[in-house]
């Protein structure tokens, strides 16, 4: 398994409806709104780092609103 974290920034107005977009795509556990340099943060669990680039490329960075990300991969 393959637990990794994608910080998402939002364009202004947007992180409600991100979050809850971000969620419902499969192997997003989690997705919070968060204060700081970032406005979103998703937790993903999956099978293997190509589902995370998956998910981060095409699934999160294809959604409408979404001004840039950064994934990180845990290593524990």
């Amino acid at each position: 398994m393959v637990t990794a974290y994608v910080m998402i920034k939002a364009n202004t107005g947007e992180a409600d409806r991100l979050r809850d977009s971000v969620e419902e795509i499969e192997g997003v556990e989690s997705a919070h709104i968060v204060a700081g340099d970032v406005d979103i943060i998703a937790k993903l669990d999956v099978d293997s780092p190509a589902r995370v680039k998956e998910i981060a490329a095409d699934g999160i960075q294809g959604i409408s609103g979404v001004e840039d990300t950064q994934t990180y991969i845990a290593m524990d």
